[in-house]
């Protein structure tokens, strides 16, 4: 699975990596939680989100948080900044307040396959994104006569190679062009695995805290190849 996703990830971006201008550095993400490491990048196509991440991971904002919506063949949400354990020891759950949304960003060449980073949000026209809250896409995989269905229900020209990620990764592509996906995990897809398995209970909510702790690291993007695979 890891193999194929980054071979997968090298025909996505390579659509979109002419005519930008490039920078030798990028942030690699590291999610640590209790089932796991993943490793993200995000995508400079969604400046916005990409820097309210990297600000809030910098400032330990998600540390201690937990993952408090998990549903399986769809995705793992976490973020909720209200989920940090209080003084007494307890957790509550709550939304984000709407004067923190984050503009819309979504781009046609980031589309909901498996692994993908994508920002939460409450129901609203203009698709705005909740300011820390993110959900990463575990979905399940779409025959080709799915896709040829999906393609033609949606606003979006798939290309081939979203098509053929869609069918081999699999993802939840019903959410294209709703919400917005900012990054995606390069490394460590098998932790995904392990929290969508995770029994549940009211609310989606796992009965078992499944904490994370985020940090950034700017690399040089060789050594980011190097080291996952990944392909600017």
């Amino acid at each position: 699975m890891k193999k194929a996703l980054v071979i997968i990830l090298i025909g996505l971006i390579s659509l979109n990596s002419f005519g930008q201008k490039v920078s030798k550095k990028d942030y690699l993400v590291t999610m640590e939680t209790s089932k796991g490491t993943m490793h993200l990048i995000l995508f400079d196509e969604t400046p916005l989100h990409k820097s309210n991440f990297l600000k809030l991971a910098k400032e330990e904002a998600y540390d201690g948080t937990i993952f408090h919506r998990v549903i399986k063949e769809f995705m793992i949400q976490g973020g909720n900044l209200a989920t940090k354990t209080d003084a007494q020891g307890t957790r509550s759950v709550s939304v984000n307040h709407e004067e923190d949304r984050i503009p819309y960003e979504f781009v046609p060449e980031h589309v909901h396959i498996k692994g993908a980073l994508a920002a939460a949000r409450t129901n609203n026209p203009k698709k705005e994104s909740s300011f820390s809250q993110f959900y990463i896409v575990t979905g399940k995989k779409y025959s080709a006569k799915q896709m040829q269905g999906m393609k033609a229900k949606s606003e979006l020209d798939y290309t081939d190679e979203q098509v053929k990620a869609y069918q081999e990764l699999g993802g939840t592509p019903f959410l294209d062009n709703n919400y917005t996906v900012f990054g995606q995990v390069i490394d460590g897809i098998e932790t995904t695995d392990k929290i969508e398995k995770v029994e549940t209970s009211r609310g989606d909510k796992p009965t078992e805290d499944i904490t994370m702790k985020v940090s950034v690291k700017k690399m040089r993007k060789k050594k980011i190849t190097k080291m996952y695979g990944y392909q600017y």
